[in-house]
């Protein structure tokens, strides 16, 4: 298997966005360009749909950055980038992943900061320090790759019509997001996929039956909050 330092670049697309951010931006297309055509075409995509034109951010362009990414992987989000949470959510299992994560990332150096050890760009700058091939290879398989695929599912048009119906029945207001921008960071999603997949000769993924359903949680969540943290009456979702 050949080196994968790109991996390291790749996480920095899902670091929250700074000033710098459009320079890294077209350091991954520069790096990905010629021999990932698809993921590559990907990052172009997404960089044509930055608010500049290659220069950092201005104040006013990177609070609208900013406020997409919340949008899409925090505070009521589209998804989530804790890969673990997306595959496993609050099982036990995700647990496990945790445990076997910071073991791995210790060993390999990688100071995960105030995230947890599944965190996308902590596990991408894994991937590229892993000495333990296999170990990788068996990660990305079973739970990295289906889960940015799940991730990518999330972006979907009736998934994403299902949770604004789901917000609004909560919030009078939602984050705002122009139509243009809101879904912008699909484009990074679709380019790690691409790359995972000829990384790792990896089939086109099939979805199967999901065991955890994300809009479902989020649906509880608000639910609890709604009722000032008292569960409902009569226990079921929304």
């Amino acid at each position: 298997m050949h080196p994968l330092t790109h991996y390291e670049h790749l996480a920095k697309l899902f670091d929250y966005p700074r000033r710098d951010y459009p320079q890294w931006v077209q350091s991954v297309y520069d790096l990905l360009a010629g021999r990932y055509v698809i993921a590559a075409a990907e990052i172009d995509i997404f960089a044509k749909s930055l608010p500049t034109d290659g220069e950092p951010f201005t104040p006013e362009a990177l609070d609208e950055v900013q406020e997409v990414f919340t949008r899409s992987f925090d505070v009521q989000s589209i998804t989530t980038l804790g890969v673990g949470y997306v595959m496993f959510g609050d099982d036990y299992k995700r647990g496990e992943v945790l445990v076997n994560l910071n073991r791995e990332l210790r060993e390999a150096g990688i100071d995960a900061g105030n995230e947890l050890s599944d965190h996308l760009p902590n596990v991408l700058r894994l991937i590229a320090r892993w000495e333990n091939r296999d170990l990788a290879e068996e990660f990305v398989t079973e739970i990295l790759h289906p889960a940015i695929e799940r991730m990518i599912e999330e972006f979907g048009v009736h998934r994403m019509e299902a949770k604004n119906k789901l917000y609004r029945k909560h919030f009078k207001t939602l984050i705002t997001t122009s139509a243009e921008r809101g879904t912008m960071f699909l484009a990074p999603l679709e380019a790690l996929a691409a790359v995972l997949r000829q990384d790792f000769d990896l089939a086109e993924w099939k979805p199967p039956e999901r065991s955890n359903d994300f809009l479902g949680s989020v649906g509880r969540e608000l639910e609890i909050e709604a009722n000032e943290g008292l569960p409902s009456p009569t226990g079921g979702m929304l």
